[in-house]
């Protein structure tokens, strides 16, 4: 069989794992507990400080 040639057997092979729908997976969403906290104020310039900070540690 040369490179390219039709294959029935692995075309209908593909057709059935394309068709199946996995139901097995937990459809009930997880709730979280908490508070998250961010700070949006400090500048690049104040960050890449920080990280050099760091990173000389």
């Amino acid at each position: 069989m040369s490179m390219g040639a039709y294959d029935e057997d692995e075309h209908e092979r593909r057709e059935q794992q394309a068709s199946k729908v996995d139901t097995d997976f937990d459809d009930e969403r997880t709730i979280y507990h908490g508070k998250v906290e961010y700070d949006a104020g400090e500048s690049a310039e104040e960050l890449l400080d920080q990280f050099e900070q760091i990173k000389s540690d």
